[in-house]
């Protein structure tokens, strides 16, 4: 045991000078919370979000402090970014101030109105149609504004990234963003975020036996 111990204390960590001339980009995993959330996922939440910031602070000891901050739905950069983001998600709003008290700058890396857009197709798509054709015409809206989006997404951190920064950018899962080649990306994904995945599609479960559990209570009583 203790020579295999000596042994993983040999292993080198990575060091910035690997990376240097490189961009980097610490990608994050986007979580919500809500105020009326159950408990449970609170607790999931709020530990996610901790380790998020362990994670983050590890990093940059490795590969380099955070230069530029990008955040999905935030169309302003700067001071008022940071105020729109405290309203939008404060936790990781706070992550961002941290970094920007150490000289790291909130940048633009949406733009409003493709933001907008893709927001009210999804809208139309969470209502439902009643006509297949309809419901196809939206969808295809929806992916045609979320394509154009996460391009522009792409292009702005492509401009505005230098050589040798380091980037953090907050994103939900599931995006379709394609990063510049050069740029070398660093997954965020603490323990906590499969925890949470896990009791989503838990909970998504026993909402449902419940729904079948009503529907069928109600067929007998109308029976």
């Amino acid at each position: 045991m203790v020579a295999m111990a000596e042994e993983l204390g040999k292993i080198e960590k990575p060091e910035a000078k690997q990376f240097q001339n490189k961009r980097k980009l610490y990608l994050v995993p986007l979580l919500y919370s809500w105020a009326d959330a159950p408990a449970e996922y609170v607790e999931k939440f709020n530990l996610y979000w901790q380790q998020v910031r362990e994670h983050i602070t590890n990093l940059e000891s490795k590969i380099g402090e955070v230069n530029r901050i990008y955040h999905e739905s935030i169309t302003a950069a700067g001071e008022e970014g940071l105020k729109v983001l405290e309203k939008l998600s404060p936790s990781s709003c706070q992550i961002a101030k941290d970094r920007c008290k150490s000289g790291a700058q909130v940048e633009m890396v949406e733009d409003a109105e493709l933001v907008e857009e893709s927001v009210d197709w999804e809208r139309h798509l969470l209502v439902g149609f009643i006509s297949r054709k309809v419901a196809n015409m939206v969808s295809d809206f929806f992916t045609e504004a979320t394509r154009k989006r996460y391009e522009h997404i792409a292009r702005r951190i492509d401009e505005t990234l230098k050589d040798n920064e380091v980037a953090m950018l907050f994103i939900r899962e599931g995006h379709g963003i394609q990063f510049p080649p050069d740029i070398e990306v660093f997954s965020v994904a603490p323990p906590a975020l499969d925890e949470i995945h896990r009791w989503i599609r838990d909970y998504s479960l026993r909402e449902e036996k419940e729904d079948k559990k009503t529907e069928e209570k109600t067929d007998e009583t109308e029976k």
